[in-house]
């Protein structure tokens, strides 16, 4: 949620399926340079990933890559991240 972290904080804005959110991550919490591999349980329409990986590299992070655990392919969500490395474990057809 956004507003909930004590110190200076990066944000990124996002478009979910029937509204807004917002991800944020203290400042001192990327270490420009770095690499980081984003890792979630789910991909669908990309749009947390792709919010996650702009967050990483707006604090001057590197985005080595995208794992997931499934990945829901009539969604599209690969495509949000097409620039990015991106591997799934599971993938299904169908919503």
């Amino acid at each position: 949620k956004p507003g909930k972290l004590p110190a200076a904080i990066i944000s990124v804005n996002y478009d979910l399926e029937y509204g807004k959110d917002t991800v944020e991550v203290h400042v001192d919490a990327i270490v420009k340079g770095a690499k980081y591999l984003v890792v979630d349980d789910l991909l669908a329409t990309g749009g947390t990933a792709e919010a996650v990986c702009r967050l990483i590299e707006a604090g001057g992070g590197i985005v080595a890559g995208c794992l997931f655990l499934v990945e829901l392919q009539d969604l599209g969500g690969r495509g949000k991240l097409s620039d990015r490395k991106v591997v799934s474990i599971l993938e299904f057809d169908g919503e």
